[in-house]
């Protein structure tokens, strides 16, 4: 990898005030350079040296950009795409930390010059919490980092993000677009507007008796709506696939309960207890989480 001398990230939240933290954490002589459209976040980032420099001009902040990183909503990338484009110097790696990938690359193709390389990144850290105030420079140890590319993707752009995501923290994997979308589909989408279902579905003074178990199950459910909602709009496709097994798997016990099959009712549940476990002995196995 070339050396880095400046990155710059579009959008300070709990994302994109992490990345330049862990960024100037882990290359030391690196300028990270912030911007956000908020007066108000400017103003917190700059108290807090969340970044080297924090800009109130979008085109200024990426002119002499190695690589820029989009951790704004979905919905705000095409238009991104298009106000930095001229603005990009020749070589320069674009990327994001969106959850959803066809798209993006979609909108990099149509609106990026062909003098700058697109990769799509994707790392599985963060929490429901929002803002530039709760950023910090270790929220990416140990997490996954999912990079996306086609077959015109350029492979040393590739490389090179994979060794930028591999020094902040994370442990990186390579995959295609669609393959990208269908599988988070399954394993955060659903969980979330699960989550999301079962809060909306309790009466407000029950849900007061609610326990650690409920607390635990539904944290996802007060994550920023606005970010989701584009998640949900820009991976339409696989979540409603998604939303027809997950009834189906609901009508199932629903039978089994209904008809008082104690022993279909074990099976369901045994077999979710079994496939949970290998799940966790493979996370513990691979460091992806701690006992």
């Amino acid at each position: 990898m070339k050396e880095l001398k400046q990155i710059t990230v579009i959008g300070l939240g709990l994302l994109g005030g992490s990345i330049s933290l862990a960024a100037l954490r882990a290359f030391p002589g690196l300028k990270t350079v912030g911007f956000t459209h908020r007066p108000s976040t400017r103003r917190k980032a700059r108290q807090l040296a969340v970044a080297s420099e924090v800009s109130a001009d979008l085109k200024a902040s990426v002119a002499n950009a190695d690589i820029v990183i989009l951790a704004t909503p979905i919905s705000a990338f095409e238009e991104i795409f298009s106000q930095i484009g001229n603005a990009l110097p020749k070589g320069c790696i674009v990327t994001d930390v969106g959850s959803t990938k066809v798209l993006p690359h979609r909108w990099a193709k149509k609106t990026l010059p062909k003098t700058v390389c697109y990769v799509g990144s994707h790392p599985i850290a963060g929490s429901e919490q929002r803002g530039v105030e709760v950023a910090r420079d270790d929220l990416f140890d140990n997490a996954l980092c999912i990079l996306t590319a086609t077959p015109k993707t350029n492979r040393l752009a590739v490389q090179t993000l994979k060794k930028f995501w591999s020094a902040i923290g994370c442990s990186v994997k390579l995959m295609s677009p669609a393959r990208h979308d269908r599988i988070l589909a399954n394993i955060s989408h659903l969980p979330h507007i699960t989550a999301v279902s079962l809060v909306n579905a309790g009466n407000s003074e029950d849900l007061k008796h609610a326990g650690k178990g409920f607390i635990d199950t539904t944290r996802i459910a007060s994550s920023p709506v606005n970010i989701w909602v584009d998640v949900l709009l820009t991976n339409a496709g696989n979540i409603t696939k998604g939303i027809d097994r997950i009834t189906a798997e609901l009508a199932k016990l629903k039978k089994a309960i209904k008809t008082a099959d104690g022993r279909q009712i074990e099976k369901l549940l045994e077999a979710a207890r079994k496939k949970r476990n290998e799940l966790i002995d493979y996370k513990m196995k691979n460091k992806e989480i701690i006992s």
